[in-house]
């Protein structure tokens, strides 16, 4: 559909000349179990004021069919009005009401209303989604940021379903005789934006609770809560642990913010086939149900939840109360959030490792983001929709988040909540842009935020720190910290300031490698001298950025490197020992070392790792750094030697240990391309090996046949039965993965052809068909190459932004090797530059991911280069 995708400069003349005041939508779903029925009435009454009388504006509606357009009063012929996704609505008057009812589309792709049939036992749930632009999907309306409006719901929907939306439920009728049909209507909510409306319908299980807290002026706040999950996912819903998470973190936010939850009630709904991990909705919070877990789980995967649970609690007030005026300021919510998710899950929880997380983990996400050619600073420039859907990215959330630790750093954390406070106080229910939270943060510290907000915040890519090492004797004369900031979009040198501790490491008498000393410094421009280390003792190991206060890549001296290489796992500090795992990755990452060096240090130093979080992190590492940047040649024999490690330290892992787990789970994935311990894996399927204390459960056993699959060692009827024993969303995506792992051209074609060709498959068993297809050599997959560049244009076209992303990014042939050479002459980057050439005009997102892949590519062959 044309006109789809709105641009800022579009956005920014309707909201000038419009205010929205509300927003009365009800919606039909009574037909929604059937699957014949492919869309449903959708019905919106909008009031808005215009501040120029006889002008025009448009609505945003991407429905099935519009049946009819009142605005004040009068008619409109649909034909008239209706353009592509937009209804024009002219000569205006001062207030106005408009109201446009439709027939709007089930979704499943994620995007608008999805819907979803439990193949566990035929029911059908609904949800909805809209970041940041789908809300069009469902009903009417003005879709932008800006434009903030209360909202009343109401929806038609079968009696025996559990029915919810942002605001409170106010009444629930019988429609007419009919005792199988109902109608919900939910109270007016709080001024919002469109993006985080939201509807959940289905036989949802419902649990309730209710939060008690106590307000700044000794008042009672109560706070009804509510958690949903599919009926079939009950049994595995540890409904108490996420209600206590749930009152620790709205006690700790109501406190540290000093502004009452502002949304009422905080439900919290895990849904299927969902596209993202959460969805920060006022009173009715959206999760991805993979974080209900039916089969075992390790603790970082808890904690993961809890932060995610704590980041979407923390938009309350960041993002919902508080909103960006347009994309740019996207960071605005995410980074904030990202923060404080990080920061609630130290605060209210057990957990002692959250930053130690946030740096293996969400940083990391951040750095490969940062490395791209398509990098951009955290206000970025967003001059449309489709730019939006892509900048959801390790920038606008971990980079963003690194930040504003370094800002809390810099400015102190009492002067930043303060600010903080005052920004919400200010602004509350309104639309902001940075230099909004800059002036509340300076009047807060005192201090004159243009500068750091320039440096770190409008700049892109990521510094380089290293220490320059003068000594004598083994006596530090002097250490100089050496920063490299090239701006990759400017080509200029932006070296950030940083706030940073240096920590020296020697081995104690037990044989640890432990902190003996550290210094703080402020490093500016690009090299710094640090004060007091001349005169002190060499140490073992010097780490730069020790505890991870500021946001770069971290370059080991020669000595320092040597004793990490050798000494790692004696390193007895979490945030240190992850710190220096980080430095190795990134050095094979960047072709500074060869790749199968970090993977020695794996097989030696990974049994070792008590940290579950990072364990699991250095284990994908390893995996990436055997099939993507080990060169050919030796490929074959560096992960055979990696299995074996897996397979042994699944045999010594301690039973039933989140170590153990970890293990079994790299032991099947490297096993997709090796067939040396394919035994090992039919025996844990079919019983006849047993390793103590291994659940060998259904997310194991898909693992363990998408592995034997992959290896033309399971056929399908052997993965028919495995899908009959787990009739489940979860095995129904495994079965798929695995069907289309096959070593078959014939499996592969027709992989293909579901893919890019067939609309039958949701989002989901989109992606898990992906993920078996691409599970193959590279030279099974060489014919699907120039089909591959042909579909691009066409998929963008035709499919929704989420599924062409999905099939673009997923599909590119990224699994090539440098068959001698040099790498930028490699076929497929040949391929990949000549089709951007030729295609200048495409859409800048699908250009985009294009060029991502690219650079991904030609850094693995860089890689593969380096060892050659």
């Amino acid at each position: 559909m044309p006109n789809q995708n709105l641009s800022r400069d579009e956005a920014a003349t309707r909201s000038a000349l419009i205010t929205t005041h509300s927003y009365d939508v009800t919606l039909d779903v009574r037909q929604a179990a059937d699957p014949g029925v492919a869309g449903y009435p959708s019905r919106s009454v909008i009031t808005f004021s215009a501040s120029e009388p006889g002008t025009s504006t448009f609505l945003d509606f991407i429905a099935g069919e519009v049946h009819s357009v009142v605005l004040n009063g009068t008619d409109l012929p649909v034909a008239d009005v209706l353009d592509g996704s937009r209804i024009r609505l002219e000569d205006l008057q001062s207030e106005n009401q408009v109201m446009v009812t439709g027939t709007a589309l089930f979704s499943t792709s994620g995007e608008g209303m999805h819907r979803f049939f439990d193949p566990a036992d035929g029911q059908c749930y609904l949800y909805t989604q809209y970041e940041p632009a789908d809300a069009r999907r469902v009903f009417a309306n003005f879709e932008q940021p800006d434009l903030k409006a209360e909202f009343t719901f109401h929806v038609l929907a079968p009696s025996g379903w559990q029915v919810a939306s942002n605001g409170v439920e106010s009444q629930r009728t019988q429609l007419g005789s009919d005792p199988e049909t109902s109608r919900w209507d939910f109270a007016p909510t709080k001024p919002m934006s469109t993006y985080v409306t939201a509807v959940l319908a289905g036989p949802y299980f419902k649990a309730e609770d209710t939060w008690h807290g106590t307000l700044a002026d000794g008042s009672a706040l109560e706070v009804p809560l509510a958690l949903y999950c599919r009926a079939s996912m009950a049994p595995s819903f540890d409904a108490e642990e996420l209600f206590r998470l749930t009152r620790n973190g709205l006690a700790f936010f109501n406190e540290l913010f000093d502004f009452p939850y502002p949304w009422g009630k905080y439900d919290q709904a895990f849904v299927p086939e969902y596209n993202l991990g959460a969805m920060e909705n006022p009173g009715l919070v959206t999760f991805t149900e993979s974080y209900v877990f039916t089969s075992r789980a390790a603790d970082s995967q808890y904690q993961g939840r809890a932060n995610t649970l704590l980041h979407e609690m923390a938009h309350m007030w960041f993002g919902d109360l508080v909103t960006m005026q347009w994309w740019n300021d996207l960071w605005l919510k995410e980074s904030f959030a990202d923060y404080m998710g990080t920061l609630g899950v130290d605060r209210t929880t057990g957990w002692e490792t959250a930053w130690v997380n946030f740096a293996n983990n969400r940083k990391a996400w951040a750095y490969v983001q940062d490395q791209l050619p398509t990098t951009h600073p955290i206000v970025a420039d967003i001059p449309d929709l489709e730019a939006a859907k892509q900048n959801f990215d390790g920038i606008t959330y971990a980079k963003g988040a690194s930040a504003l630790k370094q800002l809390v750093a810099y400015v102190g954390f009492e002067a930043f909540i303060a600010g903080s406070r005052q920004y919400f106080r200010k602004h509350a229910y309104g639309n902001t842009t940075l230099q909004d939270l800059l002036a509340a943060l300076s009047d807060a510290s005192g201090r004159d935020l243009g500068t750091w907000a320039r440096q770190w915040l409008q700049t892109s890519g990521i510094s380089t720190l290293s220490a320059d090492i003068a000594e004598h004797d083994s006596v530090l004369g002097s250490v100089a910290v050496v920063q490299q900031a090239e701006d990759p979009i400017t080509g200029r040198q932006e070296p950030r300031p940083h706030r940073l501790r240096i920590g020296l490491y020697n081995v104690d008498t037990a044989g640890a490698l432990v902190r003996t000393d550290s210094v703080e410094t402020d490093v500016e421009g690009g090299r710094t001298l640090v004060p007091g280390l001349a005169g002190k003792p060499r140490p073992a190991l010097l780490l730069v950025n020790d505890d991870d206060l500021s946001y770069a890549k971290v370059r080991l001296d020669p000595q320092s490197e040597a004793t990490v290489r050798s000494s790692l796992g004696s390193i007895s500090d979490p945030m240190a020992r992850a710190l220096c795992w980080t430095a190795l990755w990134d050095s094979a990452r960047d072709a500074e070392t060869p790749a199968a060096r970090y993977v020695d240090a794996v097989q030696r130093f990974g049994p070792a790792e008590s940290g579950i979080g990072v364990l699991l992190n250095v284990l994908g590492n390893a995996s990436t750094a055997i099939e993507r940047y080990v060169p050919a040649d030796r490929r074959g024999a560096v992960r055979r030697g990696f299995l074996d490690t897996a397979a042994a330290e699944l045999e010594k892992a301690g039973p039933g240990s989140d170590q153990q787990l970890a293990w079994a789970r790299s032991a099947a994935a490297t096993s997709r391309f090796d067939d040396g311990r394919l035994e090992l894996l039919k025996g844990l399927l079919d019983g006849s090996t047993v390793v103590q204390g291994l659940s060998v459960d259904p997310e194991l056993r898909w693992n363990l046949w998408h592995a034997l699959a992959a290896n033309g060692q399971a056929d399908p009827e052997d993965l028919h039965t495995e899908l009959a024993r787990d009739n489940t969303a979860s095995g129904r995506s495994g079965h798929a993965t695995a069907m289309a792992a096959r070593p078959d051209p014939k499996v592969k074609a027709a992989a293909w052809d579901a893919a890019v060709e067939g609309t039958a498959l949701s989002n989901q068993l989109l992606s898990a068909t992906i993920a078996g297809f691409t599970t193959a050599p590279a030279d099974l997959l060489s014919g699907y190459v120039e089909p591959y560049f042909d579909c691009l244009e066409r998929v963008w076209a035709d499919r929704s932004i989420e599924i062409a992303s999905r099939i673009v990014r997923g599909l590119y042939p990224s699994g090539q090797d440098l068959d001698g050479g040099v790498p930028a002459e490699h076929p497929v980057i040949v391929r990949t530059d000549a089709w951007l050439a030729e295609h200048p005009g495409a859409p800048r997102a699908l250009r985009r991911i294009i060029i991502e892949q690219r650079s991904q590519l030609l850094r693995a062959l860089t890689a593969q280069a380096r060892t050659a």
